[in-house]
């Protein structure tokens, strides 16, 4: 277990520089000069190249890059700011903020959406799909998979705005979505994030519906579960004892995929609704073309990604007992 962990964590560092290197490249690829968006109407050649030594940028790229993984792993002092403690993303060409520290600021909103919508589309999810198997061939089969299907078409940019519309702003059952720290409101806290939770669990909770039935009913079909049923063992032991463990080998891969992207960042329904998270900054950056803050999105969203595929794969092995690491 820990040599494939130690391996797996290994290739998951080799990507993030490889999305580093990339980053840079596309970065440097763009026609537009950040030192230009600082500089303002009246810039003069001095003032601009005074702005890339500020910045950093009148090195060559190479140069440039080196100074950046450098700056991850042990800091930096080169900073007109200040000293920039590891992990040292540099300052934001925008705000003038550190990075890291505005990624910090941005996280909890993120989490908060991600683990509050991903409780919400398991249980709806999972359990629709495990009382259309159980129901295979009903009427309440046939409902609940013709609704997971037409709500798996949705898109967040359309249900969102729709749902704000009419609860919110014509019906006013709900108040605006805004995000405040639990630690601060508790309450305000949960009432600020049901639409957004509702909203982006109501989609996933579609696939996950579709998801749970089609691999719960391939397990019922397999030569163990069907052992079990010919000794005598009744219908409801054989589904949750042998088929539903079985079942979620797919179930949790894809969830580990879906929980990292969330966590690095749910942009188009943090842009929708307002929210001040990973998703949204990420706009800001990619607006500003503001290096900094594009790599530290960026390598933060894929190390969100890689790290909860690791756990999933290292989760294998307990789920089902034939699968064994190596």
């Amino acid at each position: 277990m820990l040599r494939f962990i130690f391996r797996r964590t290994l290739g998951a560092v080799v990507i993030l520089v490889l999305l580093t290197v990339v980053a840079f490249l596309l970065f440097f690829g763009m026609p537009r000069d950040p030192a230009l968006l600082m500089c303002g109407k009246t810039c003069t050649p001095d003032a601009l190249a005074n702005i890339h030594k500020t910045l950093g940028i009148d090195k060559s790229i190479p140069e440039q890059f080196w100074i950046f993984l450098q700056g991850l792993f042990v800091g930096r002092d080169d900073f007109a700011q200040g000293p920039c403690p590891a992990p040292c993303f540099g300052y934001s060409y925008h705000t003038n903020e550190n990075v890291w520290t505005t990624l910090i600021d941005r996280l909890p909103t993120t989490v908060s959406l991600a683990i509050g919508s991903a409780v919400l589309f398991l249980l709806v999810g999972l359990g629709s799909g495990l009382l259309a198997a159980w129901k295979r061939g009903t009427v309440v089969d046939k409902t609940f998979t013709a609704g997971a299907m037409v709500l798996s078409s949705m898109q967040i940019y359309f249900l969102g705005p729709l749902v704000l519309a009419l609860l919110v702003f014509q019906m006013h059952l709900f108040d605006q979505p805004t995000y405040t720290p639990f630690t601060d409101n508790p309450a305000d806290w949960f009432t600020g994030l049901i639409i957004p939770w509702a909203v982006l669990s109501t989609i996933f909770a579609a696939q996950y519906t579709r998801m749970a039935r089609s691999s719960m009913i391939e397990q019922l079909q397999e030569e163990h579960v069907r052992t079990a049923r010919a000794k005598g063992m009744s219908r409801g032991y054989v589904f949750f004892r042998y088929a539903w463990r079985g079942s979620l080998i797919p179930i949790v891969t894809i969830f580990g995929i879906d929980i990292g992207s969330l966590l690095g960042g749910a942009i188009i329904t943090e842009f929708t609704f307002g929210l001040p998270g990973l998703g949204r900054l990420a706009v800001e950056a990619v607006n500003f073309s503001d290096l900094p803050l594009l790599l530290g999105v960026m390598l933060f969203s894929a190390a969100m990604i890689l790290l909860f595929n690791i756990i999933v794969d290292a989760c294998y092995a307990f789920i089902d007992p034939r699968v064994r690491l190596s």
